[in-house]
């Protein structure tokens, strides 16, 4: 009599288990990383495309002092930090903004309301070679 051998085939899963649990690890982390640096950029490009910011950068870039310590060009150096919440016509923002020019480098603070348009009550330049203030809101 022959021996009855029947080879039993193994299913997907018992196959390919050993690659695809791995590989799905690795694809749902990567999601994960890519959902928070999408916020992360979203929020940062929010709060340089607002008013606030742009109109403390023309401030920085135009100011003799600023200009004669920094040179020019002066642009933004990095990633900047605190917070803009706007509402319609009203909010307030408090932004840490790193600038540099050719000369060295800076941050520029800027504190602000908005009724309608924004009102600055802090926009200085602290030159950080000199650990001198600049105060742009100063005529």
């Amino acid at each position: 009599m022959e021996d009855d051998y029947v080879e039993v085939r193994k299913s997907w899963w018992e196959r390919n288990w050993k690659w695809f649990v791995p590989t799905g690890c690795v694809s749902i982390l990567l999601i994960f990383v890519v959902f928070i640096a999408s916020i992360f950029f979203g929020v940062t490009s929010m709060m340089t495309n607002s008013d606030a910011y742009k109109g403390a950068m023309t401030e920085a870039q135009k100011n003799k002092t600023v200009i004669e310590k920094l040179g020019t060009p002066i642009e933004d150096d990095g990633m900047t930090s605190g917070n803009i919440s706007t509402t319609n016509d009203s909010g307030n923002c408090n932004l840490q903004i790193p600038i540099k020019g050719p000369k060295g480098k800076a941050t520029l603070f800027v504190v602000a309301e908005k009724r309608g348009i924004w009102k600055y009550s802090e926009m200085t330049v602290f030159v950080k070679a000199t650990k001198e203030e600049i105060d742009l809101l100063k005529k």
